[in-house]
């Protein structure tokens, strides 16, 4: 049964999108079957791999809302073992469609059920928001990876983002685990991305990752050119961290290994 794992942050622009895209990218390159779902209404994991939002025509939307078989709405991507289900335009009013619908935190879960056997990883880009789509992300997951950017409000937003993992836990999916905390946007030349990236170990030894994701321009670019960064340039900086980051999470899931 394929591992479910929630990308999330209600920060935006902290690297989730660039690290929901390139992971599944990477853990696609090194064999493993991966699906990314695009449960962000702005799709950007959907046009990170090419494929423009109002060409989509069966999307996230249609799975979760429209009770739409996930299976039917897979497409194929540049990594052969990737597989995506899109986002659309129409995802944008589904947090409030979604406030009177019967089992609204556990509709993903339930559409995901049916094809989580068909891959080994599960990888949901949630929206920049604690709203009822990131909830759902959270209900369907095994765990939850969350980026985070070395700046100065990076530890109040995780703790906020914790808080909420943890009421999901008590009372929606006793499951749910910290996959891990990924230092994103990491700039060696400031003090303050060092002194912020201390103080994260610091209070958090055990959850975040030894990779740390760098301020890099292919990282930047690669988005515009509907690739992965890890197929844009695979031997960019940012590009192998991600492929360092995909070894240490797949080090971590081999039994007997530590972390």
């Amino acid at each position: 049964m394929g591992r479910i794992i929630c990308i999330a942050n209600q920060k935006g622009g902290v690297g989730k999108t660039t690290t929901a895209v390139n992971l599944a990218a990477s853990l696609g390159l090194a064999g493993q079957s991966v699906l990314l779902v695009d449960l962000d209404p702005q799709a950007s994991a959907t046009s990170g791999f090419g494929i423009a939002k109002n060409q989509v025509e069966r999307s996230t939307y249609d799975v979760v809302l429209g009770g739409l078989p996930a299976a039917e709405t897979l497409l194929p991507t540049i990594v052969e073992k990737v597989k995506l289900l899109p986002a659309g335009r129409d995802l944008v009013g589904a947090e409030i469609e979604l406030v009177n619908m019967p089992e609204r935190e556990f509709r993903l879960a339930h559409a995901l059920a049916p094809v989580r056997d068909r891959f080994q990883y599960l990888l949901i880009d949630c929206p920049p928001s604690l709203g009822l789509l990131t909830v759902n992300g959270l209900c369907a997951a095994d765990s939850v990876l969350v980026p985070l950017q070395c700046e100065y409000y990076a530890l109040e937003g995780l703790t906020a983002l914790l808080d909420t993992v943890q009421l999901i836990r008590q009372s929606l999916n006793q499951k749910l685990q910290v996959e891990g905390l990924l230092l994103t946007m990491f700039d060696t030349r400031t003090t303050l991305c060092h002194q912020v990236s201390e103080e994260v170990r610091q209070h958090f030894p055990r959850e975040v990752f030894n990779t740390v994701i760098p301020r890099n321009i292919r990282l930047s670019e690669s988005p515009s050119h509907g690739l992965p960064a890890v197929t844009y340039d695979a031997m960019s900086r940012g590009a192998q961290c991600y492929i360092q980051l995909a070894n240490e999470m797949l080090d971590r899931a081999r039994p007997g290994t530590s972390g």
